[in-house]
């Protein structure tokens, strides 16, 4: 893919992972949401799980497709879901606590898919910081160690995702990303990574970026 190509790619990709963020803005503000706090929580939240387990699919659909300008969309995709994750929790701190900071331990401490929710934000803060090249030269090796994390959070977000909607009939959409996250965990467990670890070093010094997870 050439660099032009390749800008024109990731032009397009951040007008379409701006877009849902820029529509639920703009819904609440014209009052279109019955009940904004639940509607905007639920496309962030969902954008938040969406764009992991994207991220989490680019070494996997690199190593089978042979497409390695994969990697080049892997850190937007990242810090997408790390933006989307950082607007769903400013929605739950603004339109369902009104920035009542005083009540957040307590709602935290006490709700266990809000307990949840808020261990895999975290999770998310030390790999959105790290995702540049200077960190990346910087923590070496310990670099791909850290960013496994990104499965811990996605599994918090899929269980977060799952008690929160215990209550609907339809379980469908959460088992679906369960299913994806099943696939990708045994992909990493069964070592579909180790296999090809000459090209995992190739892909490296072409890209300057290390394989992820």
């Amino acid at each position: 893919m050439s660099p032009r190509i390749r800008l024109i790619v990731k032009v397009l990709l951040f007008a379409g992972l701006v877009a849902p963020a820029a529509l639920a803005i703009f819904r609440t503000f014209t009052g279109i949401y019955v009940d904004p706090a639940d509607a905007v929580a639920d496309i962030t939240g969902i954008w938040t799980l969406r764009l992991l387990c994207l991220t989490l699919m680019v070494t996997p659909l690199r190593r089978l497709t042979g497409l390695n300008d994969l990697v080049k969309f892997r850190r937007m995709l990242g810090l997408f879901a790390f933006f989307y994750a950082s607007l769903h929790f400013l929605t739950y701190i603004g339109l369902d606590l009104y920035f009542r900071f005083s009540t957040l331990p307590e709602d935290i401490a006490e709700r266990p898919f809000i307990t949840l929710g808020f261990t895999a934000f975290l999770l998310m803060i030390p790999l959105a910081v790290t995702s540049t090249k200077g960190w990346i030269r910087r923590l070496g090796k310990r670099w791909t160690v850290l960013h496994r994390l990104v499965y811990a959070s996605a599994i918090g977000g899929l269980i977060h995702f799952i008690w929160k909607v215990k209550a609907d009939t339809d379980f469908g959409e959460p088992l679906l990303y369960a299913a994806i996250l099943v696939i990708l965990l045994g992909y990493r467990l069964l070592g579909g990574w180790s296999k090809r670890r000459g090209g995992r070093a190739r892909t490296g010094k072409a890209t300057g970026i290390p394989e992820q997870v």
